[in-house]
């Protein structure tokens, strides 16, 4: 017999970390932008301006929790 997982209740061992460590920093859906981006262009360097977004999210995420 199989269990069935269900995405709504899965443990903190089971969740990746860096997307643990994404939704802390409240820049997970820039993350999922980027990541969008580049699938669909199959170009990084097409992506920049969202690129730029996500690092700007990052160093905000990084300035708040430095103090």
């Amino acid at each position: 017999m199989q269990k069935s997982v269900d995405s709504e209740h899965v443990s903190d061992e089971d969740e990746d970390p860096v997307e643990k460590m994404l939704k802390k920093t409240g820049c997970m859906e820039l993350h999922y932008k980027v990541q969008e981006c580049i699938a669909e262009t199959q170009d990084w360097r097409k992506c920049q301006n969202v690129v730029k977004e996500f690092r700007h999210c990052m160093e905000e995420y990084r300035k708040r929790t430095s103090v």
